[in-house]
């Protein structure tokens, strides 16, 4: 059998990238988002009859405060949206960076936008500079600090999606590894099996970055004997491997076809070295409990 992108994913903790019920509700969410900015727009365009001139500075300041809101939400929304079809064109590395990139520009465009609404010309910003950084700078300090973090590792690249690395910095109590799963504006996640560890960027920026070779998992693909159930297989593999592991091994169902059940196991060794002997506790375990035949993916 052929091993498919997502089957590489998956191996590597990045399947979640894929799930349709993510997709789906992010989509809802954007379907919603979208009347909403037009309304704001809307509103905002019709101040002066709805409001007065009076109010016209109030109006502008809320506006321009919605649509960073909801353009922050819809940037966050679209990247999800749009993950699962970059991920089936590319290679995790390119499509996380291009994931980052259209949320990056959705929120620089939405903000642009609300500065002009809440009146904020380049000059009026040149001469207030200053006060407006102080600001900006003690009201949202991590915010914006983990989000120019992430322009940073995006044009440093010390890692990429899809690559196992171990942080190591005084803000993750010692050190932090796993698989890059995502980079986002605010934090990067790392995958370990089925935990996911969200670090901030500013953290990751200032931490150590150590890259780790991913040893190649055991994949095999068994059909099982009547009667035998996929617990029973845990329970083997439990009994039989004795190779350090990444993480415990995945049992997944694949197919039922009337009494004939088939499951995927999957395996992946703490060291390279390891791969051999861990294939043949796995073979010799579920020799056990396979009917006609066993095949390696």
């Amino acid at each position: 059998m052929l091993q498919t992108r997502t089957h590489a994913w998956e191996e590597v903790g990045l399947s979640r990238q894929l799930a349709r019920s993510a997709t789906r509700k992010a989509r809802r969410e954007a379907l919603v988002l979208l009347p909403l900015l037009a309304a704001v727009l809307v509103v905002y365009s019709e101040r002066d009859r709805l409001f007065g001139l009076d109010l016209d500075t109030p109006v502008r300041l809320l506006t321009a405060v919605m649509l960073v809101a909801l353009g922050w939400a819809f940037a966050r929304d679209l990247g999800r949206v749009v993950g699962p079809d970059l991920m089936k064109r590319m290679d995790p590395a390119t499509a996380g960076t291009v994931g980052f990139l259209l949320r990056l520009v959705t929120i620089a465009i939405v903000t642009v936008v609300a500065l002009r609404i809440a009146g904020l010309t380049p000059r009026t910003l040149a001469v207030g500079g200053a006060f407006t950084a102080v600001v900006i700078g003690l009201a949202a300090q991590q915010t914006l600090g983990n989000l120019i973090a992430g322009a940073v590792l995006l044009s440093a690249r010390p890692f990429r999606v899809g690559e196992r690395v171990r942080l190591q910095a005084g803000g993750l109590a010692g050190q932090a590894e796993g698989v890059v799963s995502s980079l986002g504006l605010l934090y990067t996640t790392l995958a370990r099996g089925e935990d996911r560890i969200m670090v901030p960027n500013s953290v990751v920026l200032g931490a150590a970055v150590v890259p780790l070779r991913e040893p190649q998992a055991v994949d095999v693909r068994v059909v099982l004997r009547h009667g035998t159930k996929p617990s029973d297989v845990q329970a083997l593999l439990r009994g039989a491997i004795d190779v350090p592991l990444r993480a415990l091994p995945h049992i997944a169902l694949e197919e039922v076809d009337g009494e004939q059940v088939v499951v995927r196991i999957q395996a992946t060794p703490e060291h390279a070295r390891d791969g051999a002997s861990l294939a043949d506790q796995i073979l010799a375990a579920v020799a056990q409990v396979a009917g006609e035949r066993v095949g390696a993916v």
